[in-house]
Order: structure tokens, then sequence, then C-alpha cells
């Protein structure tokens, strides 16, 4: 299927979801996380001429210029009933296995009837999840459900790398280069997502400052919850986040600890700030 007919059927199907929202007396959600995809469903649905409220849910921990860029493109910011370190602060650090994070700062219901950018090419594990164009979301009780519209499922990075083209649209800065080229291979998400590949590492080396705040609520979390089997396992949040960034399991963090032939025990606190180039 080539790009004009894909934009054709993504028009259709916003008109078709912003029907659906106005027979619940609400304007169509655009579900806006200031990357790449949902440039491109902002742009479908100013063109297919519906009424809509795009809606930019703040994580606080999304990259520099995400606020700019929402503000600029008219997205309404939501601010959230906690921010990140807060939650860190109170519930620890977040994982591969325990995405709380995304829970309270993102999958929450604001209006009945939704747009996402969610493209099937992005994973394995999207391609797996999402068959259909239209899904049914429940956020805690049932009755607190939205309809979610995918109108770009089946878009490849070509097709939304030729649409950001044609259209003109001027894209979050990250996926420019130093000479303004576009890269539609770079992806904008959280800094220091445990989901990434690198567990985040990069965007630690990238953004210290953040990592030092993470480290430090982390200390905090640890000392106010003397109960923790964490303390038993790591001995304190440094070990905690060694483990999380550069450990494969538990078994791999007691053999890179262990202590050595010359008497030595890795000193996580000490291997972070090196790392990181950071003072903890």
């Amino acid at each position: 299927m080539n790009l004009q007919r894909k934009v054709d059927f993504a028009l259709r199907l916003i008109q078709a979801a912003a029907n659906m929202a106005e027979q619940h007396g609400q304007p169509l959600e655009i579900a806006y996380s200031g990357g790449k995809d949902s440039d491109c469903i902002l742009e479908l649905a100013r063109m297919a001429g519906v009424n809509y409220r795009a809606i930019y849910k703040n994580t606080t921990i999304d990259p520099p210029h995400t606020i700019a860029h929402c503000k600029s493109n008219g997205v309404e910011i939501l601010r959230p009933k906690e921010t990140f370190f807060a939650l860190v602060r109170r519930k620890g650090l977040p994982t591969r296995r325990a995405r709380f994070c995304c829970e309270v700062l993102k999958e929450y219901k604001v209006l009945d009837n939704a747009i996402q950018g969610i493209r099937r090419c992005e994973s394995t594990a999207r391609a797996k999840r999402y068959k259909e164009p239209g899904i049914c979301r429940f956020y805690g009780a049932k009755k607190n459900h939205v309809n979610v519209f995918l109108p770009i499922l089946e878009w490849t990075d070509d097709d939304v790398e030729q649409f950001i083209a044609k259209q003109k649209i001027q894209c979050h800065p990250l996926y420019y280069d130093e000479n303004g080229t576009f890269h539609v291979e770079r992806r904008l998400g959280c800094i220091g997502c445990p989901l990434k590949s690198d567990n985040g590492k990069a965007d630690f080396l990238m953004y210290p400052k953040f990592f030092k705040a993470l480290a430090n609520n982390c200390v905090i979390w640890m000392r106010n919850n003397p109960q923790l089997k964490s303390i038993k396992k790591f001995g304190d949040a440094y070990g905690l986040i060694y483990h999380n960034l550069f450990c494969n399991s538990y078994a791999d963090y007691l053999y890179k600890t262990q202590t050595d032939l010359w008497g030595k025990k890795l000193d996580c606190k000490e291997y972070l700030e090196r790392y990181f180039n950071i003072t903890l």
C-alpha cells in the first residue's frame, strides 16, 4: 500500500473516531508525546478537519525542548499529580518488570475516545500486540475505558519520513543532527528508561545531573524504608543502581562485586561516579 492510500485510510479513521467522540459530547483526544509519530497524527487530525484536543501528559523526565515543542504545536500540557523523582522516593527505581512510572505519569484516562501514534514496525512486541487499528484500553475499572484508534499502525519509517517531508513538519530538535538532517530512526522517550537496550546508560551519560538526582532520591527511598529486601541484597542504593544498569541478573551482580584475589571488592558508588563522571 502506498503512502497516499495509508494517509486516506488514516483520515477516514480519524473522522470516524471524531464522530464517535462527538456522540459522547467530547472532542477527540490526540495522545501527543512530542515524538515524530505524534507529530504525524496531529497533522493528520488537522487535515481531517475534526474537533480535537491534543494532550501531552508531562512525565517530568522527557528530554529537553519537549515542553517547548508541545507549546509550539498548540498542545495542551497536563501536569502529573506526582513527579518522577517523588515516585522514586516513594516506590524506588522502576525496572523493565516494574514500570509503575508509566502507570502513574502516562497511563490514565482523559477523554473517552483518543488516537495514538503507535506503529507495528517499531518492535516485535507491538506487532504481536496490535493487530487492528482500534482497541479498547482499560484504566483500572472496566467502566474507566478509552476507545483508542491507531491511524498510522501500518506505517513504516519510510512512510513517516516521507509524510514529514511532504507536510513540512518541524519535529523535536533531537531528531536532527548538527547539520539539520532529519533522522527517522531516532526515538524520543523518557530519560533513562529501563526499557531501552542499554538500560538508559546513554541517557545518563548525556544528562548526568538527571542520574545524580535519580541516585539521590533512591538513597532517600532506602533510608525511609529500612526493611527493604533490596538493602539486604545490595547493601545500598548504589549497589542496586549498579545491578540495574550493568548486570544481567542477581547472580551476575554477585560475580562482579565479589572480593577479588587481592582482597578488594567493587565499590559501586565509586564505579558509578567514575562511569558517569559525577560526584554522588
